[in-house]
Order: C-alpha cells, then sequence, then structure tokens
C-alpha cells in the first residue's frame, strides 16, 4: 500500500492530509466502501491511466458517510468538487479528471476551484 501528503494551498498555513493512493483497478473500486468514517486530516487518491471523465466518475454505495470529493486533471488542478452523500447514486465530474481526492466533508471550503494542490509522497 502506497501512502502521500497532500498539501492544500492557503492564506495562512497550509494544511496537510494524509491519504492512501489507490491505483489498481480493486483499489479504487473499493475506495472509502464499507469504512466506518474518515478523520479530517485523512483521504485517499484514485488515479487514472489518463484524464477522462466516466472513468473519473465515483459511487457511493455501501458507504457509512458522507465526503468531499475533488476532481483535479493532469497539473493537479481542481477542475471540479462536491459534497457525495453516503448511499446516493454516480457523481460525474463535469470535466475529464485524472486524479480524484476524496477527503472529510469539511474540507470542501478549503480548496477552490481552479486551486492546484501537492502532492508529496512519503511510502
Amino acid at each position: 500500500m502506497k501512502f502521500a501528503t497532500i498539501t492544500i494551498p492557503s492564506n495562512e498555513q497550509p494544511e496537510q492530509i494524509h491519504v492512501k493512493i489507490c491505483d489498481s483497478f480493486f483499489s479504487r473500486f473499493k475506495g472509502l466502501m464499507f469504512d466506518k468514517s474518515i478523520a479530517q486530516d485523512e483521504g485517499i487518491l484514485l488515479i487514472q491511466e489518463s484524464e477522462n471523465r466516466m472513468n473519473a466518475a465515483i459511487h457511493m454505495y455501501f458507504m457509512n458517510f458522507d465526503i468531499a470529493v475533488f476532481w483535479l486533471d493532469n497539473e493537479l488542478k481542481v477542475i471540479d468538487k462536491k459534497i457525495a452523500r453516503k448511499w446516493k447514486s454516480i457523481l460525474i465530474p463535469s470535466k475529464p479528471a485524472k486524479y480524484i481526492f476524496e477527503t472529510h466533508p469539511d474540507n470542501i471550503k478549503k480548496i477552490q476551484m481552479g486551486e492546484t494542490i501537492q502532492i508529496s509522497k512519503f511510502i
């Protein structure tokens, strides 16, 4: 299993969120399904082979909590973001995305559309 740190730029002090990397079909499919909760400084980063709208779609079946979802392009720029509600159906980004960042719903206001995040791998 691989992990990374996502740095959220901010006006004061950048925040960091520790994420699990999901880059295989199974790890992307499972995502956060069946997990009981997610901490505010945790998340997952789903990585697609290329930018695509349909492959970047997510489902919320078997989810026990709501999440903030950020879709990112090749340059890690936020191209779409939404609050995904547990047990609701499928969400598709408005533009093709390569990365899908899922985290605690309170983080939705911390990252703006068009903003670029930083990812640093640590394991």
